[in-house]
């Protein structure tokens, strides 16, 4: 309840700084959506709250919601940062040229909302499960939940209509995310047109005409170079970089980092219009160019980021700290990645260079936990590629522990040289990425134990030699892992797979907070099998497709539990009193059958025969503990079997064939047809 208590706290701060909303003079509409996109997640979160909980049991049956809500909390927080920046009385033109082509409200602080949302709900539907004790009445909330959950649902037009005020996917709302960027964009050169209409009343100097050149113009349009360096409040910082190639600058009262290049101005243009056309908040953003033909030098001014995440992991780092960072900033780093190579790919653009020096990081301020604000850089061609070497890293590794095997095949048929079209595909970039996942979850750089030494990595990379974990790892991440190093690029999942897959696992890490712990909990089922059945429903990978995609896989995950416990139930129907009318056990108590399984909830409780009953009468169903059917059932079924040895028989039979199924449900989906896998 304190974080919930918190999260409102944060609602209303952010309300009271929205007082001045019409002052907003950048990134206004994207201000406004989030705020009421938070309003609307707390008032779903508390609606759900007061429905399903009783406040006299907080003390006793709400820890579940304590993770999940701090989450909330403190995606609340880093929302109010956002706002206040946007708002904050700085030099207008500073803040336009920092943050009008920033889509942070969208793809970083509504994403993480709507990812959040689902989980908070679902804990409290959890909780919920467990509130009061009348077993008749929780029978009942069971029933109703397990309709919410069904296969008919899983359609996007389906779900919006049915649950789309509740997780924040109605139609009005998703036209707002996809329109609010573009709203502002037109607001902008709105407000400059005003500024530059004769009779204004303060004229625009020649200098922010300049300026507002800039921000009206097309990406990708180069500048003289006077409209930067010629700047009274241009300062220079620092240089840092391979060579001193980058420059902290302070231009009109913000940070930037400047990439100086000497060389031909013509050949690059192209490419600097590819680049300023890019923006996502995982991926750094060539933000303006700036150029002299006669000097052959150009400015490319782009985000300012802390270090690159190799730089950071060794500061982080310690001889008593095995991994570096925590299991949750683990993966919310590797979906920041992944989300990052996904919007580079969807517009059909391939790293090929993709390691830790190439990830630039820093801290979240609103994350006490250590989170980091993750971007990827250095695709590209050479002459501003970005950060490529910014840290001793990749010089001191060898540079084959990044390839993938078919590159490295490539680049010893070039000569070693490494250039080649086919060397940027997506699947490399896949593989590139399970070694730096590797890194992130161990500290280690992969084959740092030299076990690889020479011109020898290259050849056993290709033949399948992969880094060992060195110790103890959850499985469904190290898994997740080989499936992207896998020697066969078709086996490799995508980068929206990997995405859906590591926000359902961050949703498991959340619902589940002991994940430290030696016997920690395991997911139900495997999330890469979910996805590999869901996959062709996810035609779209837009923000305000979350809630269905976290949904679709919560239905999967839900049904193959309960084939599951009807399974083992079946199997086990021969002995002992679950025999008992085990068909109509099955059917009558679909949400039983979720929790009892393992770990998908906070309590773990198999259903007894009183359950069991009280739910048969709800359906209409004879009650009592054995009736005169079922007896006569038994009888039969006793004198049918010859001997105890038949019985066993039937059952390693049935043992059998099952084995066989899960062995062929597993071929199927390329679970062990990679050695490493086995």
């Amino acid at each position: 309840m304190e974080q919930f208590r918190l999260a409102g706290e944060a609602l209303g701060s952010i309300k009271a700084l929205m007082v001045f909303q019409d002052e907003t003079s950048v990134n206004q509409r994207q201000c406004i959506l989030l705020v009421d996109a938070f309003d609307l997640a707390f008032r779903s979160v508390a609606q759900e709250m007061r429905i399903r909980l009783r406040f006299d049991e907080k003390l006793t049956k709400w820890k579940a919601l304590e993770h999940p809500l701090r989450e909330l909390h403190r995606i609340f927080r880093e929302g109010e940062q956002y706002v206040r920046q946007c708002l904050e009385p700085r030099d207008w033109w500073g803040k336009a040229m920092a943050l009008n082509q920033n889509t942070e409200c969208i793809d970083v602080h509504l994403h993480d909302l709507l990812w959040c949302l689902f989980v908070v709900i679902e804990a409290i539907e959890n909780v919920g499960e467990i509130t009061g004790t009348d077993h008749e009445d929780l029978n009942k909330k069971k029933l109703v939940l397990s309709k919410k959950y069904e296969r008919e649902w899983m359609d996007p037009k389906l779900f919006q209509l049915k649950f789309g005020k509740l997780y924040l996917a109605s139609q009005d709302l998703c036209g707002r995310i996809d329109a609010a960027w573009k709203e502002d964009r037109w607001m902008l050169s709105e407000t400059i047109a005003e500024k530059r209409r004769p009779g204004s009343s303060k004229p625009l100097s020649k200098h922010e005409s300049r300026l507002a050149d800039v921000l009206v113009s097309p990406k990708g349009k180069i500048f003289p170079c006077s409209v930067l360096t010629g700047s009274s409040d241009y300062q220079l910082r620092r240089k840092f970089g391979p060579a001193n190639s980058y420059k902290e600058v302070q231009w009109l009262g913000e940070s930037f980092a400047v990439k100086h290049v000497i060389r031909e101005i013509e050949p690059l243009m192209p490419e600097i219009a590819l680049l300023s056309s890019i923006s996502h908040p995982n991926v750094v953003h060539y933000l303006y160019c700036f150029a002299d033909e006669e000097k052959k030098e150009c400015f490319v001014v782009m985000e300012l980021m802390s270090k690159d995440l190799s730089t950071y992991t060794k500061e982080v780092s310690s001889a008593r700290r095995k991994p570096p960072f925590a299991l949750l900033v683990a993966v919310d780093t590797m979906i920041q990645i992944a989300r990052g190579m996904e919007y580079l790919h969807s517009k059909n653009i391939y790293h090929g260079e993709l390691n830790p020096s190439n990830i630039l990081v820093r801290p979240r301020i609103a994350s006490p936990d250590g989170n980091l604000h993750v971007k990827v850089s250095g695709f590209g061609l050479a002459p501003i590629k970005n950060f490529k070497s910014s840290s001793n890293q990749v010089s001191a590794v060898n540079p084959c522990t990044w390839y993938a095997p078919e590159v490295l095949l490539e680049m010893e048929r070039s000569g070693g040289d490494g250039i080649g079209i086919s060397k940027c595909t997506d699947k490399a970039d896949v593989y590139s990425f399970a070694m730096i996942s590797f890194e992130l979850l161990t500290g280690k750089v992969p084959f740092e134990d030299n076990r690889l030494q020479g011109d020898k990595t290259s050849k056993n990379i290709r033949v399948g030699e992969r880094p060992l974990f060195p110790f103890p790892l959850p499985k469904y991440l190290t898994d997740l892992t080989r499936r992207c190093w896998h020697t066969d690029p078709s086996q490799r999942p995508s980068f929206s797979s990997i995405c859906r897959i590591l926000r359902y696992t961050k949703r498991f890490l959340i619902m589940n907070p002991d994940h430290s712990q030696p016997n920690a909990p395991v997911p139900p089922v495997d999330y890469y099998d979910i996805e590999m059945s869901l996959s062709r429903r996810f035609a779209n990978s837009g923000v305000s497709e979350i809630p269905f995609q976290m949904y679709a896989y919560r239905v999967i995950e839900r049904e193959k539990l309960t084939s599951h416990f009807r399974e083992r139930n079946s199997d086990s129907g021969s002995e002992g009193t679950a025999s008992l009318c085990s068909d109509e056990s099955a059917g009558s108590a679909p949400l039983d059958s979720v929790k009892s399984a393992p770990f998908a909830c906070e309590t773990n409780r198999t259903p007894t025969r009183r359950t069991n009953g009280m739910f048969n009468k709800l359906q209409g169903k004879p009650t009592g503990r054995v009736c005169q059917q079922q007896q006569r059932a038994r009888s039969l079924m006793q004198s049918q079997l010859a001997s105890p040895r038949q019985s066993l028989r039937t059952n390693s039979e049935k043992v059998q064939k099952t084995l066989m199924s899960s062995r062929r449900r597993m071929a199927g989906h390329a679970y062990v047809s990679d050695s490493e896998l086995t």
